[in-house]
């Protein structure tokens, strides 16, 4: 099975979740704003998170998803972390199924103050996929 981690992050929360993801799926994480970000090959699981800005995504990862090809990713999960909303794992859920890409339920949440805490059931989460 082949999995890639994706991600946003302006805080540095999301950017930890992702690299403990990426340590459970034994791989490693990459921001949407890298050079190297494009999945150029197909993947089996799309590991992709960001957090809520304004009622909304960041922008850069929006872009991401609207320029993700739907044809390389066999199914997503999304993770997410914010200080008081999950609203972020709707939008990019919503976004992942309008490009026909299946998006597992289970998904990674954890509050921003509880992060630290979080990183080894963040682990644990992409490792059993």
């Amino acid at each position: 099975m082949s999995a890639t981690v994706r991600y946003y992050s302006r805080s540095g929360n999301t950017k930890k979740l992702a690299e403990a993801i990426a340590e459970g799926a034994g791989v490693k994480a990459v921001s949407t704003d890298a050079a190297d970000a494009a999945i150029k090959e197909p993947v089996d699981i799309l590991f992709i998170g960001g957090a809520l800005y304004a009622y909304g995504i960041d922008k850069n990862l929006k872009q991401y998803l609207d320029g993700l090809d739907g044809s390389k990713v066999k199914k997503a999960v999304v993770f997410s972390t914010s200080w008081l909303s999950k609203h972020a794992l709707d939008v990019i859920k919503k976004s992942l199924e309008e490009k026909g890409i299946a998006v597992d339920s289970r998904t990674c949440y954890v509050k921003s103050n509880a992060v630290e805490k979080s990183l080894e059931q963040a682990k644990a989460f992409a490792a059993s996929f």
